[in-house]
């Protein structure tokens, strides 16, 4: 028996969970879901977005299904993140027939994008530049210390040998499962942050040597945001570092029309939770037609890592069949139906 904690998050997002929550209890997999409290709730029952009850009830649970959130719940997945120390952000991009694609000629996309997911600029240690009098060394660029910039803020942005060897790690590994073109891509901006970025490449490079039976490139982040559009094929496993992952996994649900098509995973080396990457659309809440192909392809990683994958691969295949018939997609799809009658269309396939 696996244990699952659901979060089902906020605005439009229960509205795609419920139902898939639905489907997947109908599947009769020992699975266990327990709904911690979390968020607005827990502050007016707890006094805390995130009470030591619901704590205790993730860390009890072998993966955590959340929504997505954008109130308190926050709290929540800050600990799903930092505090289970969940590394590795998976964002698969993968086009099937029936999707409304922008581009001409989507056939054949299928990369995953492998983001570190702890550091960075998201280490968040920011602050004013009068902070940094004290440093003399000069910027490369500016020629001038710190102090001598004038009045403005600073971030830091932190690359460490841990997190980059094992996201790097996470991304040759992942390779080797997807059976694709056994390929990993490492995207950074070394020619300008030379010991930040420069320093991730490096270590990616020395990952590479001891991974030889998976072929290595690399690309300046500029350069792969131009061939990720114009030939979003030739990529396989893309990994670096936060910021870049954060911003270009959503512009790759972009090369399928939708971020309602964006499943996320998050891995850690004994933890992982599942987020679509759909947001809480907040503009939508309430008339049930957010797309639910993202919270269904979420639920999908999830039942892989839980070690149910002839179940995630049904799934999988019942997507795209409903795709492929294209008379029960929602509207940001090109369809009519609400997001109810979409699952209940993916749960006839199954």
């Amino acid at each position: 028996m696996k244990q699952v904690a659901v979060i089902e998050g906020d605005d439009a997002a229960p509205e795609a969970m419920r139902p898939v929550i639905e489907l997947l209890q109908n599947q009769n997999l020992p699975l266990k879901l327990v709904y911690p409290i979390v968020g607005q709730p827990a502050i007016d029952g707890f006094g805390s977005p995130f009470p030591a009850e619901a704590r205790e009830s993730i860390d009890a649970s072998d993966a955590t299904l959340f929504g997505a959130t954008s109130g308190p719940s926050g709290a929540a997945l800050m600990y799903l993140r930092w505090g289970k120390n969940t590394y590795a952000n998976v964002r698969p991009c993968r086009y099937f027939p029936g999707i409304a694609s922008p581009l001409k000629s989507p056939d054949g996309i299928d990369f995953a994008i492998v983001r570190e997911n702890l550091e960075d600029l998201y280490v968040a240690v920011e602050g004013d530049l009068s902070e940094l009098d004290f440093l003399d060394r000069p910027g490369r660029t500016t020629r001038k210390p710190v102090r001598e910039l004038g009045e403005g803020r600073y971030a830091i942005k932190a690359i460490t040998r841990e997190g980059t060897e094992r996201v790097v790690r996470f991304a040759f590994d992942l390779a080797r499962t997807r059976r694709k073109q056994n390929k990993v891509t490492c995207v950074v901006k070394h020619n300008m942050l030379r010991e930040s970025d420069g320093f991730f490449l490096e270590v990616a490079k020395e990952v590479a040597e001891s991974n030889a039976d998976v072929e290595f490139d690399y690309f300046i982040v500029d350069d792969f945001a131009c061939r990720m559009i114009r030939e979003p094929q030739r990529f396989d496993v893309i990994v670096m570092p936060n910021l870049y992952g954060d911003v270009l996994s959503d512009a790759a649900g972009g090369l399928l029309g939708s971020l309602g098509l964006a499943a996320s995973g998050c891995y850690g080396d004994d933890y992982a939770y599942f987020e679509p990457a759909h947001g809480t659309a907040p503009d939508i809440a309430g008339k049930n037609i957010i797309n639910p192909t993202a919270t269904l392809m979420t639920v999908g990683m999830m039942l892989e890592y839980l070690g149910f994958a002839e179940h995630s691969v049904r799934l999988a295949r019942a997507i795209e069949r409903v795709y492929a018939d294209g008379r029960s997609l929602t509207p940001d799809q090109g369809g009519n139906v609400s997001t109810a009658d979409m699952v209940q269309a993916v749960a006839e396939a199954v």
